[in-house]
């Protein structure tokens, strides 16, 4: 039964996948909301997303739900990034998941972004009329999954995507998918796919986008008002294939190396990898390498963050003899422009 779980779903994954990507490769670079293809959590961003089959607890409401099922019982994490540290954008991020059931796991998982002050300029002050305004955008994820023995989980995530300022915003809600599956004599390799932001398009619309005009009557001298429609643009759909295997050193050390290829629907392809090493519980270091297919180095038409990450993880026990833990976790992720991009989480299992 877990076996026809688990091909129905990859089934329905290449399914979803084949109907994202069966676009023309003149399409790059048209999509929108760029910022789901951010990831907010440190664990995973210090291996540059590359943990696709290996992620587990609130790192994979980001990049593969699946992964939320291995959760123990309950984990809270806050994560703050510095965004191409010096352009003074800062993301903070609230994820939780929840056991529920035997097998199953509820996961809640909220991103926002805060781009700063912009100056509020019109047609009468295209130089600025001294006000500012502060744009709004996050994303709103619910997500299930389910563990199926110890070898397969599959999970699913709903999300709603929302840009605005004062005046005008846009609004779509979009689907994620993921499949882990383990297997070896120590559950020792790992495969995992996912598929992110499969939904609709999105549009700008408000009074941000009217303007008012003298009627043409002779007779009574009144405004109209005429509202423009904005174009539609995609959202970043990305198919997320990848593979680990653990070498396990002594009772509780672990060697981990670990693989993705990320297919893009309106960007180049990537593939990476990385290197993960666990001491027990207590600590973690990290390094991971990505690059990106037939991309110009140096340029700025690749992405911003290819090339180097790491990071690390410092745990430590709230009550002796438990499973409950606190921990911080730091990624680093070199970019070409700027400072690169520092994440910081704080996590607390129970």
């Amino acid at each position: 039964m877990n076996q026809k779980y688990f091909s129905l779903l990859f089934l329905c994954l290449l399914v979803l996948s084949g109907t994202a990507f069966a676009g023309n490769p003149d399409r790059q670079g048209e999509a929108g909301a760029a910022q789901l293809l951010i990831n907010p959590w440190a664990r995973s961003a210090g291996l540059h997303s590359m943990n696709t089959s290996m992620v587990t607890g609130t790192d994979a409401l980001y990049l593969n739900v699946a992964g939320l099922a291995r959760i123990n019982k309950t984990q809270i994490q806050l994560g703050h990034t510095r965004y191409l540290d010096g352009a003074d954008i800062g993301i903070n991020a609230l994820g939780f998941g929840q056991r529920v059931g035997k097998g199953g796991a509820f996961g809640i998982s909220l991103v926002a972004f805060d781009l700063g002050d912009f100056d509020l300029t019109t047609v009468e002050t295209p130089e600025g009329s001294g006000a500012t305004f502060s744009p709004s955008f996050f994303n709103l994820g619910i997500s299930y999954a389910h563990l199926f023995t110890n070898r397969v989980s599959v999970g699913v995530t709903v999300k709603f995507v929302n840009e605005s300022i004062s005046n005008a915003g846009a609004k779509a809600m979009a689907l994620d998918a993921g499949v882990q599956y383990v297997t070896g004599q120590d559950d020792n390799f790992k495969f995992g796919i996912s598929l992110r932001n499969v939904g609709g398009k999105m549009r700008f619309t408000g009074e941000g986008l009217g303007t008012s005009n003298d009627g043409n009557n002779e007779t009574f001298e009144y405004p109209i008002t005429y509202y423009q429609r904005s174009a539609e643009y995609e959202l970043p759909s990305q198919l997320n294939i990848g593979a680990s295997y653990d070498w396990l050193l002594g009772r509780s050390n672990r060697l981990s190396l670990l693989g993705t290829f990320t297919s893009n629907a309106f960007s180049r392809d990537q593939l990476g990898g990385g290197l993960e090493f666990a001491l027990g519980q207590n600590f973690a270091l990290r390094a991971a390498y990505k690059m990106e297919f037939e991309a110009p180095q140096g340029s700025t038409e690749a992405s911003l963050d290819n090339g180097l990450s790491a990071g690390l993880t410092v745990s430590i026990p709230l009550r002796k003899g438990s499973d409950s833990r606190f921990s911080i976790d730091y990624g680093y992720r070199y970019t070409e422009i700027f400072n690169g991009i520092h994440n910081i989480g704080l996590r607390v299992d129970l």
